[in-house]
């Protein structure tokens, strides 16, 4: 019994010893595998900052295309309303006189 007493102890520090030691190992595995995953990350980071340019001016030429075809969908529903609306134009009161001048400003815009 007094043999386990004196052997048990170092046997338990021992296996401490080792298991600090493959800790620190793991450890500093651990701070390789980080440092490369920070590279990784700052290299797609500045890639994908290289790219907000070409959005930026797709985003520009798609406002552009989506203003100018309003404007000739705009031009042709005023030509065709022209060309079908040839009625004669009713006395209207001065509030619908006032509307149809509001409906008018709407449309140029």
């Amino acid at each position: 019994m007094e043999i386990l007493n004196i052997v048990l102890p170092i046997i338990i520090n021992v296996l401490l010893v080792v298991l600090l030691v493959c800790g620190i190992i793991l450890l500093i595995k651990c701070i390789y595998i980080i440092d490369k995953i920070k590279a990784i990350a700052l290299n797609v980071e500045e890639k994908v900052n290289s790219l907000n340019a070409l959005f930026a001016l797709i985003s520009v030429i798609s406002e552009k295309v989506t203003g100018l075809t309003e404007k000739c969908v705009n031009y042709i529903e005023g030509l065709l309303l022209k060309m079908f609306n040839h009625k004669d134009e009713e006395e209207l009161t001065p509030e619908e006189e006032e509307l149809k001048e509001i409906l008018k400003k709407e449309r140029k815009k």
